[in-house]
């Protein structure tokens, strides 16, 4: 039976962040954040135009999805948002009471570009994927799951996992 907490899933741009967490949300019944909703329209405008957030870009945006978190305790969600860097996982996870969990969706560059190659009308450039490898630090204390299966797949060795 699932505790009742909140889980961020997490990842670079393309590695399936929105599908998994909608899914994942539907199968246990939770409410679903998508983080890139929660971003200030500069951050949006700064993505568009081919420029990467720095960690001043991110700090209200992380505080932001904190909040969501801290809202739906009694409940659980699913938050998904990039969550690259240690100390924005920190951010995300301030005042939840240990009652979340990271979610790491692990894949290759050469699989997440492929991908991107096939997504349409997404405000993140695909040029920004090699800045995006550049910055993450792999979480170690998130549970790890390989993108290279289905989304069914996936979600279920979540579940197995959780």
């Amino acid at each position: 039976m699932f505790k009742k907490q909140i889980l961020f899933v997490m990842g670079v741009s393309g590695s399936g962040k929105s599908t998994i967490g909608k899914l994942l949300a539907d199968t246990l019944n939770i409410p679903f954040f998508d983080g890139d909703s929660f971003h200030p329209e500069a951050n949006v405008k700064k993505m568009s135009e081919g420029h990467p957030l720095n960690d001043d870009d991110r700090q209200g945006w992380l505080e932001r999805l904190n909040e969501v978190g801290i809202e739906n305790l009694s409940t659980g969600a699913v938050i998904v948002c990039s969550a690259l860097k240690q100390k924005y996982r920190t951010i995300l996870g301030h005042n939840l009471e240990n009652k979340h969990q990271f979610i790491y969706l692990d894949g290759s560059f050469e699989l997440i570009d492929a991908r991107l190659n096939k997504r349409k009308n997404h405000y993140m450039p695909k040029g920004l994927l090699k800045s995006q490898f550049e910055i993450l630090e792999t979480p170690t204390e998130a549970l790890s799951v390989s993108i290279d299966q289905s989304p069914d797949e996936i979600v279920n060795e979540i579940l197995e996992k959780l």
